[in-house]
C-alpha cells in the first residue's frame, strides 16, 4: 500500500480529476499534469444511478496506470454498491478507494473499510452536501480519509457550494494527524484559502486543471497550494 495518505499532513497536495482530462488523449494528459506538479490523480467513478451519470470503470484505472506506473490514483466510487468494485479496482492499480456514507449502513461501514485494506488499498469515507454531518461523525476512526463534497455529485464544473465548510471544519476538528480530509466540488484558486483553513488538506480540482490549457496548468497547482 502506497503511504501518501498515512503521512502525516503536510502541505496540501492537489489532486487533478481526470473526469475533465481529454478521454481521447488521457495518458497524454494524466502526464502533463503530473510533471506540471500535480502530487496524485482522482478517478470519479459513477454508476448512472447513485449519481445520474455514468463516467469510466477499472479498464481507464488500468490504462492510467500502465502510462504512470508510480502515481497515486485516489479512486471516488460515487455508486450505489461499492462493495462489489473494491476487488476490481484494486487489482486495476487504485491504491486508495473512497466509498460514501450515504450507501452503506452504519453498522457495516468499518467492515467495508477493512475489505478495502486487507485487499491493498487506502480506505475513506465520503459525504454529499445535503446529508447532516453528524452521519459520518461516528465512523472518522475507521478510514484513513475523509471526503467532503461541495457540490453535489454527478458531473464536473458545477458551482462550490460554501455552506460544507461548517461541516469540514468539524470533520477536522475530531480526526487524526495521520488522517487526511480532501474536498472536491467547484474548487478553484479563488476559494482554496477557504477550504484549506477549514481543514482541507486535500484539493481535488477538474475543470479548474484539465480544463487549462496545458501551459497554464502549472501555475493553477500552485495556486492551489
Amino acid at each position: 500500500m502506497k503511504k501518501l495518505f498515512a503521512d502525516p499532513p503536510r502541505t496540501p497536495l492537489v489532486a487533478p480529476s481526470i473526469l475533465s482530462a481529454d478521454f481521447a488523449h488521457m495518458g497524454r494528459d494524466c502526464r502533463h499534469v503530473m510533471q506540471a506538479g500535480a502530487d496524485l490523480l482522482h478517478v470519479d467513478v459513477m454508476d448512472g444511478h447513485f449519481v445520474p451519470n455514468l463516467t469510466m470503470g477499472p479498464d481507464m484505472v488500468r490504462a492510467v496506470r500502465r502510462e504512470l506506473p508510480d502515481v497515486f490514483l485516489d479512486v471516488h466510487l460515487m455508486v450505489t454498491d461499492p462493495e462489489r468494485f473494491i476487488d476490481p479496482f484494486i487489482a486495476a492499480g487504485a491504491d486508495h478507494l473512497t466509498f460514501h456514507v450515504e450507501v452503506v449502513a452504519p453498522a457495516r461501514i468499518a467492515e467495508v473499510a477493512s475489505r478495502i485494506r486487507a485487499a491493498g488499498a487506502g480506505a475513506g469515507l465520503a459525504i454529499n452536501p445535503p446529508t447532516p454531518v453528524e452521519a459520518i461523525l461516528p465512523h472518522l476512526a475507521a478510514v484513513d480519509l475523509v471526503l467532503v463534497m461541495s457540490v453535489n455529485p454527478g458531473r464536473s464544473g458545477q458551482a462550490f457550494i460554501p455552506e460544507v465548510l461548517n461541516k469540514t471544519r468539524l470533520i477536522s476538528q475530531q480526526l487524526r494527524p495521520q488522517q487526511r480530509l480532501e474536498m472536491d466540488g467547484g474548487l478553484k484558486p479563488e476559494n482554496a484559502s477557504d477550504v484549506k483553513k477549514a481543514g482541507c488538506d486535500v484539493i481535488v480540482a477538474a475543470t479548474a486543471v484539465f480544463g487549462l490549457p496545458s501551459e497554464s496548468r502549472a501555475a493553477a497547482i500552485r495556486a492551489f497550494r
